[in-house]
């Protein structure tokens, strides 16, 4: 959720001569930036800003995009996402591509605050956390644009980005095209995480560890039954596919929609230190509330956790912490390989 009217300057990550799309912090910061863009191109519509008086083209030129593309939604007509075209084509080959800017970015906004968009934005918020945010005429929007960015310039030059509402239409737009067998380099920032916020809910640490193992394993027992009844499908096939698709996350501890991925990853590599890898597999490819595939599930994930001191919601849950330097972030690979 974003209410601010950003400019880039002084808002940006004016610390970057240049970026270094070689060093993670670089990146993490364009792609923000770009997400960013997203949300001033949908201001400056409301308020009628055009040519010299848009404040959003520095989001993109800074880091040397064009803006390719607009993304509109059909039913309130507000600019929820942008594919950005890399204006200098970079020399693409035999280079490793994360040492290289992106050819495209396809970025989503999230929930804004106000008339012009309230009342949709919140219910595809709503849509997110019944599981049915992919039945949207935006997310559709969306992955069509995403389709169509693959095949103009192939999943290898291009990424996705995204923040709140927006970090979960790139995720399910990253999950359809995995299951295809096409991986996509993917940020998602403070995504919404569809379950109890138990991260946030107390400190201590084995009350937190103890209410996940009652979780998982009531998940794990409730799954087992309904399979046997033949009540419930197979998830097996589509969660191998996802399991080499590796985005990146980013989220704050004190993030009540997003910080339960810290907890969900750390208590699965918990749970399979101690033995219990089997039952924690079975509780992640499923959810007990009945849903094939929850919006959060997720094998594999590049976390990275910022724990900068923040005031509020609005710094925990903001955009603008991701491309601040020298913010206290910790990151970690977690990969689950096989079945």
């Amino acid at each position: 959720m974003a209410t601010q009217n950003r400019s880039f300057n002084p808002s940006g990550p004016l610390y970057l001569t240049a970026a270094d799309w070689r060093n993670p912090h670089h990146r993490r910061s364009a792609a923000a930036s770009l997400v960013q863009g997203v949300y001033s191109q949908e201001h400056d519509r409301q308020q009628n800003r055009q040519g010299h008086q848009a404040l959003a083209p520095p989001w993109w030129d800074f880091f040397t995009f064009r803006l390719f593309r607009v993304l509109v939604d059909n039913d309130d007509r507000s600019i929820f996402g942008a594919i950005y075209e890399f204006k200098s084509p970079p020399p693409y080959g035999h280079h490793n591509p994360l040492h290289i800017p992106p050819r495209y970015v396809v970025a989503f906004r999230g929930t804004m605050i106000g008339w012009e968009t309230m009342s949709q934005d919140l219910t595809l918020d709503l849509k997110a956390i019944r599981n049915t945010l992919e039945q949207s005429g935006r997310f559709q929007h969306a992955m069509q644009a995403v389709q169509y960015t693959v095949s103009i310039a192939g999943a290898t030059n291009m990424c996705l980005a995204g923040h709140s509402l927006g970090s979960a239409m790139a995720l399910l737009a990253g999950k359809n095209m995995a299951k295809m067998g096409c991986f996509l380099e993917t940020y998602l920032f403070n995504p919404p995480f569809i379950s109890v916020p138990i991260e946030v809910m107390t400190k201590t640490e084995i009350l937190k560890s103890g209410i996940r193992t009652i979780r998982s394993v009531t998940t794990a027992g409730v799954t087992i039954g309904l399979n046997a009844l033949r009540q419930r499908p197979q998830t097996g096939d589509w969660f191998a596919a996802l399991s080499g698709w590796i985005p990146y996350l980013f989220v704050n501890p004190s993030d009540p929609i997003s910080a339960e991925y810290a907890g969900y990853f750390e208590h699965r590599e918990w749970m399979a230190g101690k033995g219990f890898g089997a039952i924690e597999r079975l509780s992640t490819r499923n959810s007990i509330s009945g849903a094939i595939e929850p919006l959060h599930l997720l094998p594999s994930a590049y976390l990275t956790i910022n724990g900068s001191p923040v005031q509020g919601l609005g710094q925990a849950h903001g955009l603008d912490q991701w491309w601040k330097p020298n913010i206290q972030c910790r990151s970690k690979l977690y990969q689950l390989i096989g079945n």
